[in-house]
């Protein structure tokens, strides 16, 4: 049974007028993607085309998804909405704070035991404000939204980065913080920069050891972790419509990790078939009635140069497998070329763990291709010789893959079964290992590789790859085996190749599940409590962030200045931290504690310019805000690409930070900044970064005539007594400047409900 059917049908009968109004509007045949964005403006009907990476516009999403994690801050932030009960379709889904130890079952009532507190919340406040509510081990967030509530030509937001996931169903689904997420929630418009279009054509089909992983592996060589910023990726073309809907889900979920703001696939026969695999035919039903609007139409697939502001060309008949990193996601390497880099570039060639699963990974057909492998491990008699870890997506999943005898198989080549939960891929990961600290590499099927994100070891090399691929080097044991060309050496003694993979798309006798881990919402959520205890130390009730005062920023210090790659991960830490995100003051602690300082070249260790001494970031600041001292965070390119997690930019503004002041930003964290009434501004010069100096006392002046478009000018103040002046930029509207006056777009909200 399908989830909102009432709510699906108002959007499809809808869909034809919008579209002629848009076709009116801009004069031209439309793109899938700008199909989807008219559709959904919240003003109804569009009355004029909008400019592309220019103009904000105003939409009304069709639903909301939280994973727990990010739920904890976003449903603490709409407690102060006013509101009785969410204005749109919403879900929790408990994924994130289950650690990866022993196996399923114990990782599982370890967490139910530990998080109590939080799932106790997370569930209270569900039942009270009519939300659905995924408990723990019910799957991770992604694969759960794909097999229940993504449906073609849909509009969703989900504070979680890989929220992009469910346009594998052709839905413009976009990662965004938990402000985001509140607003919507709230019944008010979700704003976007309308964002440019990237055409992807895929010509071809897929065969032997590629899978759709290698698109999106390929795509990310070639844009690089930035390169889609502020665009959204359409895929279209022959080999588009070869592609299972899962496999097409992998592909865009990836996507977050170029930058883009979604990746999007049309409605074809396979979204059809997945459809109705997962017992949506009604849905399935209705696409098809509406199916010419759920797809580009043919002119602009015929002359996408045209249409697109980029188009990139990839035929899957000529795809290699690819493997991507060490230290980031875009570093690609053909299959064919791999062992060469890893031997050029001293990498260590021993690999010590294959990890497969996690949101990216974790489909039915992903499950069966990996065990085709191991099923030849266990037949031609080879001994595994890395450690290897499953990951199921979803319970739906675990369960038919269990049935179907999948998870035997691995299990008989020593895997290890995992909670179906984010665990190792997001660093909820206790790992096995005589040396925390040694360098060594292991290799995943998930989709971010940054350092230390999966087991905090800054020597780690991890490289991701698809399932198969992953099972493939697990087996072998070494970085440098290419399954594709070589041999392996038996526990007899005899050299055997393995066979390309076999997977099945969707089951032959079809999902099966027992209890999916759903709870529905009360019916009248008036009486139901949500508790939170002033003494916990997992949850703390929200105070609303001053106002500003109205003046400049004058005689602001520099808290620190970070070098080269600057994360979320690098800003606000996974891992252990996870059990601080309902708590914004002690997870407050870390900080910027990942950030390089470009004075010392350390990680946690800033000057503090009261005591003079060396400390780390999070008491430097402490001591800061004590004393009525403002501070700034210089940073580098793309600073904040990641994860779509909030923290990072409240913990600064709950710490006393006043501006970001940086190269770029990436799109996520640049809103998330702005909808805590933080400053975030960019250097007009990017030369001019090297001005900053670690004595600076730091004047931001022009905001009291602070306006869409127009500059601001920072003044450097050296302790040798000269100075340096130079122009910054921002990107703010005039909706997000009254967000900066008031303190954070919450603030407005709560006067908006209480007037």
């Amino acid at each position: 049974m399908a989830f909102d059917l009432d709510m699906i049908k108002k959007v499809y009968d809808r869909y034809s007028s919008r579209i002629d109004a848009a076709r009116k509007a801009t004069g031209k045949p439309l793109t899938l993607t700008e199909k989807i964005l008219y559709a959904h403006l919240s003003e109804g009907e569009a009355k004029a085309a909008f400019q592309r990476g220019v103009d904000y516009v105003d939409f009304a999403p069709d639903r909301v998804a939280m994973q727990d994690a990010t739920a904890q801050m976003a449903l603490l932030q709409f407690m102060q909405a006013g509101r009785p009960k969410v204005a749109v379709p919403s879900t929790v889904h408990c994924d994130h704070l289950i650690q990866a130890k022993i196996g399923a079952t114990e990782d599982l009532n370890t967490a139910k035991d530990i998080n109590s507190e939080v799932y106790d919340f997370l569930s209270s406040v569900s039942d009270k404000y009519g939300i659905g509510f995924w408990k723990p081990g019910a799957g991770i967030i992604h694969q759960v939204v794909l097999e229940n509530y993504a449906f073609p030509g849909g509009m969703m937001i989900g504070t979680d980065s890989h929220t992009p996931n469910a346009g594998g169903l052709g839905m413009v689904a976009i990662g965004v913080g938990g402000a985001d997420a509140c607003d919507v929630m709230a019944g008010l418009p979700w704003e976007l920069k309308f964002p440019k279009l990237l055409g992807v054509k895929l010509t071809g089909k897929l065969s032997g050891w590629s899978s759709a992983k290698d698109v999106i592996l390929r795509v990310a060589g070639i844009l690089t972790v930035k390169g889609g910023t502020g665009y959204i990726v359409e895929y279209f073309g022959e080999g588009a419509r070869s592609l299972s809907a899962t496999g097409k889900g992998t592909i865009c979920n990836m996507g977050a990790e170029i930058g883009a703001t979604t990746s999007i696939f049309g409605y074809d026969d396979k979204a059809a078939a997945y459809l109705r695999g997962t017992k949506r035919a009604d849905i399935a039903d209705m696409a098809d009635a509406i199916a010419q609007h759920l797809t580009g139409d043919e002119e602009v697939y015929a002359n996408p140069e045209q249409y697109f502001d980029q188009v990139i060309e990839i035929n899957l008949s000529e795809l290699e497998p690819h493997i991507n990193g060490p230290f980031t996601p875009d570093l690609a390497w053909p299959l064919s070329k791999f062992a060469t880099a890893v031997k050029e570039n001293g990498w260590p060639t021993t690999l010590e763990v294959g990890l497969i699963g996690s949101c990216t990974n974790s489909s039915y057909e992903d499950i069966t291709r990996a065990a085709s492998l191991a099923k030849q491990a266990i037949d031609k008699n080879l001994k595994t010789k890395a450690e290897y870890t499953v990951t199921p997506g979803s319970e739906l999943v675990r369960y038919t893959v269990e049935r179907d005898g999948y998870l035997d198989t691995f299990e008989k080549i020593g895997g290890v079964i995992l909670a179906n939960a984010c665990g190792p891929c997001i660093g909820q990961w206790s790992r096995h290992t005589d040396d925390p600290t040694r360098k060594n590499s292991i290799i995943t099927s998930f989709n971010r590789n940054f350092a230390k994100r999966q087991d905090g070891n800054p020597n780690t090399h991890a490289f991701v790859a698809s399932p198969e691929i992953v099972t493939a080097l697990a087996i072998a044991g070494d970085l440098t085996f290419n399954p594709m060309t070589d041999t392996l050496t038996n526990q007899n003694g005899e050299q055997v190749k393995l066979d390309e993979p076999q997977g099945i798309e969707l089951p032959v006798k079809g999902f099966a599940v027992e209890d999916a881990g759903y709870q529905a919402p009360a019916a009248d959520g008036s009486g139901v409590q949500v508790i939170v205890d002033p003494k916990s130390s997992r949850l703390q009730l929200l105070e609303p962030f001053a106002a500003w005062e109205g003046t400049d920023l004058k005689d602001l210090r520099l808290l620190i200045k970070a070098k080269g790659k600057c994360t979320t991960d690098h800003i606000s830490m996974a891992g252990p931290w996870l059990k601080f995100r309902g708590h914004l003051d002690n997870i407050s602690n870390n900080m910027l504690i990942g950030a390089i300082n470009y004075f010392n070249n350390n990680a946690d260790s800033v000057k503090n310019e009261i005591t003079g001494e060396y400390g780390p970031v999070p008491a430097t600041q402490r001591d800061y805000k004590a004393n009525g001292i403002g501070t700034v965070v210089v940073g580098d390119e793309n600073y904040g690409e990641g994860s779509s997690r909030e923290h990072a930019a409240m913990e600064p503004r709950h710490l006393g930070v006043r501006a970001i002041l940086v190269k770029s930003f990436a799109r996520i964290h640049e809103t998330n900044l702005k909808k805590q009434g933080m400053l975030a501004i960019t250097f007009a010069d990017t030369a001019d970064y090297d001005k900053v100096q670690e004595d600076d006392k730091i004047d931001i002046l022009g905001l009291t005539e602070f306006a869409p478009g127009k500059q601001l000018t920072v003044v450097l103040h050296h302790a040798d007594g000269s100075q340096d002046s130079f122009a910054v930029n921002h990107t703010y509207n005039a909706q997000q400047i009254e967000w900066f006056k008031a303190g954070g777009a919450l603030n407005i909200i709560r006067k908006q409900q209480a007037a």
